[in-house]
């Protein structure tokens, strides 16, 4: 077994484990005593959180675990993952620098006050890809659910300190699956786009991944490509998964923070409104922004 430890001091801007992983913006991890995204649980407690990943040098995917637990950051896996941590959870980013580039705005900066150390995450392209079709109209919870019953019957077995994990569904799982089948896992009307979404992925027509490099806008016009994805939800792979940082989804949440604090920026269509609180927000970190806002209004500590 690896494990390390990786000071949190050492990180520009500290850590919040429990705001990153559980901020509305991955559904791609999860608490060992299964309570993520469970309201009533005390806030910054030593919970261990798991995902699984595949190494570049393996054909089977591991598990890594990580907990925030008196200034650092503890990890243990079947191999060496602290760079796949890193990747992952952004550790690397300057989050001062980024905090500072936000225009003075107090309604950020209470939310970056609150929350501060909260970094964004890369999620893996198909696994956020499936995640964010299964968002609309749900709660962070029931989202959360989905993906875990996605992987619980389509996932690969690891075993990792004696237990068993599932890996989440590679395209070509969810692409064999049936639409009744998914439906019987709660996805509801959804069900038929992450299949078809699914069989574009594993038939090589379309890749998430594709979206990269491509200029924002031309990026989100790529992922609307997909079966299910409109531009809030390609909004949300850019900005949660392929390090667009200027994207910001407008869901319901920060169409409602316009309507309150920004309604110069609501100009009756997405793309307008999207380039005018980009550019309230700060523009190249502008995502950073919403999803602070986003987190900060959803628990109610305005």
């Amino acid at each position: 077994m690896e494990q390390g430890v990786i000071p949190v001091e050492s990180l520009s801007g500290g850590f919040d484990l429990q705001s990153t992983i559980e901020s509305g913006q991955s559904y791609l991890w999860h608490r060992e005593d299964g309570t993520t995204y469970e309201t009533d649980r005390a806030y910054g407690d030593d919970g261990w959180y798991w995902t699984t990943f595949r190494p570049a040098d393996r054909t089977d995917p591991a598990v890594v675990r990580v907990r925030q637990l008196d200034g650092r950051l503890e990890w243990e896996s079947g191999v060496d993952a602290e760079a796949h941590l890193r990747q992952r959870l952004r550790l690397d980013d300057d989050l001062d620098a980024i905090l500072d580039a936000t225009p003075d705005d107090r309604l950020l900066a209470d939310a970056y006050e609150t929350y501060r150390g909260m970094r964004l995450v890369r999620d893996p392209p198909f696994g956020t890809l499936v995640s964010f079709i299964c968002s609309a109209q749900m709660r962070v919870a029931r989202i959360h659910g989905m993906q875990a019953a996605l992987r619980r019957t389509y996932g690969q077995e690891v075993t990792f300190k004696g237990n068993s994990y599932r890996a989440y569904p590679t395209p070509e799982a969810l692409a064999g699956a049936t639409e009744a089948e998914l439906r019987e896992l709660g996805l509801g009307y959804r069900a038929p786009y992450v299949q078809r979404s699914a069989e574009l992925v594993a038939t090589g027509d379309r890749d998430p991944v594709d979206a990269t490099g491509r200029p924002y806008e031309a990026a989100r016009e790529f992922l609307t490509g997909f079966v299910g994805v409109g531009q809030k939800v390609a909004d949300c792979i850019l900005l949660f998964s392929l390090g667009y940082l200027e994207a910001v989804p407008l869901d319901t949440w920060i169409r409602s923070t316009i309507e309150e604090y920004y309604p110069e920026c609501d100009r009756g269509n997405y793309d307008e409104t999207s380039r005018a609180i980009r550019a309230a927000f700060g523009g190249e970190y502008a995502g950073y922004a919403q999803t602070y806002v986003f987190h900060y209004l959803r628990n109610g500590d305005d």
